[in-house]
């Protein structure tokens, strides 16, 4: 982008409520920031991008997801969370041990370069692929490389027991990587959590977390393991604190949940996964119940498609399904409706809250960092726009992402990613999958032939 650059006549969803959306109005964005929003601007030198068939909007934050299983797309589609053959056996105890550096960059680049083609303009990389410092080297690497806005968060591996150094090489790469919380990447504590490690073990985590000044992201309420209670025991020695976004939720006590929004900690939900694999039914109800309203997430590509429409519409379907049921069941004191604004300010506004960035991204409010996308709205898909914030929640998908701008840089227009050799990530993609695949000794499905 230019110093100064103009989106002319678009139709802008700020979702910032002071300031309102429009059916017809500009976007000013002076360097990395937004510099004003209105109809009819005028700016002198500006470059001007004509948005007359565009809707112009905040990007979508992803607030969890395993990037570095880029090279396993589609992989394990039809593998539950637990059993004899689970996402749990096969992708993090067979495949995950023979990753090298390389391939988790590679991976990571993968994840990374789909996000920002569908759309997404900050990602929480919840990378538990850490097996050596390298490791995390090369992630970071990635995320540095794609431009994104980012927050790494640091996990430890779940197919061994960690190495004796790891909380060292954390406090090394927050001394390295993150001095300065003026930058596109910042950090977070990816631990695996009290129902997955000894109690003791999680507690240390967590205060190594806060040492640093890092947030956490945590896995609770995970199918079975989340029904052990512990993350009520450490609710109740005072370790749930604000800085502490925790993920799927979807087998914890009403207790648990209450101690979640009592301390002011904020919820990931990745409906589609936690539907399909297992996990436990998506408690976005319980949560709402009490005023806490969820970010989402795209969780693991092994499974999932990796975009935010796909979130935002389960998450929607899902909550409405629920309470329609109680309604044909004849019940009463049913709570509202969701909305489709609810579910793009799931994906919007409230990701920048959970992942601490709230400050800089979510909404098109002057002051923020120019991270927005442009939505074509002149596709057979969509037309005519009628009413615009259902028509991103309901009748777009990835093929509708025009342009994307992050700290006012573009990453991708006129439908092309920019800063990126698609053919040498793709020949680097099959490389990698091929090596991780040949030596963790796992047989690609075949295509059954019809006779």
């Amino acid at each position: 982008m230019a110093e100064k650059t103009l989106i002319k006549n678009g139709i802008v969803l700020t979702l910032d409520k002071k300031i309102g959306n429009f059916h017809r109005a500009d976007v000013l964005v002076e360097g990395a920031k937004i510099a004003a929003v209105s109809p009819d601007l005028n700016a002198e030198g500006a470059e001007v991008i004509d948005a007359s068939d565009m809707i112009v909007m905040p990007g979508f934050v992803d607030t969890h997801r395993h990037t570095w299983e880029g090279i396993l797309r589609n992989i394990g589609t039809d593998v539950p969370l637990e059993g004899e053959v689970s996402y749990l056996s096969f992708i993090l105890s067979t495949l995950a041990p023979v990753f090298r550096p390389e391939d988790a960059y590679i991976g990571n680049l993968v994840g990374l370069y789909g996000a920002i083609d569908a759309g997404i303009t900050t990602i929480l990389d919840w990378s538990h692929i850490q097996a050596t410092r390298e490791h995390a080297d090369a992630v970071i690497q990635a995320l540095q490389e794609s431009g994104m806005r980012a927050v790494f968060a640091y996990g430890y591996p779940w197919w061994k027991k960690p190495d004796e150094k790891q909380d060292d090489w954390f406090r090394e790469i927050a001394r390295q990587y993150f001095s300065s919380t003026d930058q596109l990447l910042t950090l977070a504590l990816a631990p695996a959590g009290p129902e997955f490690t000894p109690l003791d073990v999680a507690k240390a985590q967590w205060a190594l977390a806060r040492e640093v000044g890092a947030r956490i992201t945590v896995h609770v309420g995970v199918g079975t393991a989340g029904k052990q209670g512990k993350l009520a025991r450490m609710g109740k020695e005072g370790l749930l604190k604000e800085d502490t976004t925790y993920v799927h939720c979807t087998t914890l006590s009403d207790e648990e949940i209450g101690m979640i929004v009592d301390t002011g900690g904020t919820i990931s939900l990745s409906a589609p996964t936690e539907m399909m694999m297992g996990h436990g039914m998506p408690p976005i109800q319980k949560f709402l119940d009490r005023g806490l309203r969820p970010s989402l997430s795209v969780d693991v590509e092994t499974n999932m498609p990796n975009d935010m429409f796909t979130q935002m519409r389960t998450v929607y379907s899902l909550q409405r399904t629920l309470i329609f049921e109680k309604k044909l069941a004849r019940k009463g004191g049913l709570p509202a409706l969701l909305t489709a604004r609810d579910v793009l300010e799931f994906a919007t506004v409230e990701g920048a809250r959970a992942n601490g960035l709230l400050d800089k991204t979510g909404t098109l409010t002057p002051g923020k960092q120019a991270d927005l996308i442009l939505l074509r709205a002149d596709l057979p898909n969509i037309l005519p726009i009628n009413d615009p914030i259902s028509a991103v929640t309901w009748g777009m998908d990835t093929r509708n992402v025009d342009s994307v701008f992050v700290a006012g840089r573009a990453l991708k227009r006129d439908g092309k990613l920019l800063n990126v050799d698609l053919s040498r990530l793709m020949q680097k993609a099959y490389e990698a999958r091929d090596y991780v695949i040949a030596r963790s000794g796992f047989k690609l499905p075949a295509i059954e032939k019809r006779s």
